[in-house]
């Protein structure tokens, strides 16, 4: 996956979110399938901006990008601050 693709990927998913968030608002009894949606964009981007965060850091140690790997969406969402 290359920069660009991840980054049109995330284009993509932060659509969906907004529009997501919209239905939700306007519908409020829009149902747990659309919440589900949400979540499961929301997981897909934090897996997409760690795996942009692995690139950079590759490319800032002088190591090849692509060796970066997405990691699971429990190793990415079990981060600690």
């Amino acid at each position: 996956m290359t920069d660009d693709s991840i980054h049109a990927r995330i284009t993509e998913l932060v659509d969906t979110e907004r529009r997501l968030r919209d239905e939700l608002s306007s519908d409020p009894v829009a149902g747990d399938e659309k919440r589900e949606q949400l979540r499961a964009a929301e997981v897909e981007l934090d897996r997409l901006w760690d795996l942009l965060r692995q690139r950079d850091a590759q490319r800032e140690f002088g190591r090849d990008p692509d060796e970066a790997q997405e990691r699971s969406a429990r190793t990415v969402e079990n981060y600690r601050n």
